[in-house]
Parts: C-alpha cells; sequence; structure tokens
C-alpha cells in the first residue's frame, strides 16, 4: 500500500515537472480604444475554415470548435506571442493558460465552426484581425490529449470578403 502512494506522488510530481512554466502575461496593457473597431459594424466578411494536419498527413476538422476573432492591438500582438512563441500552433500538451486582461474578452467576438470546420464572421469592420481557434482530441488509451491551438492574421477592408485558413501543424 505505502510503495503503491509512494509511486503515485512520484509519477505525479514528474508529470507536473513535465508541464511547461507558464510565461509572465504581455507587458503592454490592454487599450480599449485600439481595440474599438470590432465593436462597428462593417460591411466586410471574413470566412474560412480550420483543421489540423497531423504528422502523417492526414486531416482533422476542427469541427464543432470556438472561433475568436480577436482586432489586432500592441496587446493582442503581445498575448500571442507570448501564447504561441513566434509559431502559429501550440500542441495541446504545451499551451499554458495566461490569464487574460478582462475588457479584452470584452473585445472580441466568437462563432462556432460546421462539422467541416467553416466559419464565418458577418459585418465586420475594416482592419486587422487574428482569428483563432482550436483542435483537442483524446486518441482512445491514451494519457494525454493531442491536438493544439492555432491562429491566422487577417486585414479586410469594406464591402470585401477576406477567406482564412487556419491550420495546426
Amino acid at each position: 500500500m505505502f510503495r503503491s502512494s509512494f509511486a503515485m506522488a512520484v509519477m505525479g510530481l514528474a508529470l507536473a515537472a513535465c508541464r511547461p512554466v507558464a510565461p509572465p502575461p504581455p507587458a503592454v496593457a490592454f487599450d480599449p480604444k485600439a481595440a474599438a473597431h470590432i465593436r462597428q459594424e462593417g460591411s466586410a466578411k471574413i470566412t474560412g475554415q480550420a483543421f489540423l494536419v497531423l504528422p502523417g498527413g492526414q486531416t482533422r476538422l476542427a469541427a464543432g470548435e470556438v472561433v475568436r476573432l480577436v482586432p489586432d492591438s500592441a496587446y493582442a500582438r503581445a498575448r500571442f506571442e507570448t501564447l504561441y512563441q513566434g509559431r502559429k500552433f501550440v500542441r495541446a500538451r504545451d499551451w499554458t493558460n495566461i490569464p487574460a486582461d478582462p475588457a479584452y474578452t470584452e473585445f472580441t467576438r466568437t462563432t462556432t465552426t460546421t462539422s467541416a470546420g467553416y466559419f464565418t464572421f458577418d459585418r465586420v469592420a475594416p482592419g486587422r484581425y487574428f482569428v483563432a481557434t482550436q483542435k483537442v482530441y483524446r486518441p482512445q488509451d491514451a494519457l494525454f490529449p493531442e491536438g493544439g491551438a492555432m491562429y491566422e492574421t487577417v486585414e479586410v477592408k469594406d464591402g470585401e470578403t477576406a477567406r482564412v485558413v487556419v491550420v495546426g501543424r
């Protein structure tokens, strides 16, 4: 009994040591004025599809996932740089949660992907945006989740439709 408890405690500590250390939150303060265009109604549209490409070349559609439309700002750029470490995809097991400024989340829009991973944002104001989503799943008998979080950037002008493909690799 003691050996079993001790072994479980050691295993728990070993797994905890494998978790990435959470990076500090962005050093830039959130400025609502820099993100205000998200609340303006425009005539642009952003459409796209999100999916993962697995090492063997197979794809996993980001079906039924939340997609976030985040206006480009100094805070958003710093946050994405911190979360993604200079990449556009981070594996689920490497993801670290950094609490966001509460006002930041109020200046985003969300939608949900279709079963084929497609999404649309209508009535978007002109500007530059981050489009972020995730595809996380747990294979049968797997200890850890697979997949991860991914994003792309897009810029739209009034009246245009921008198409974006958000791919995790």
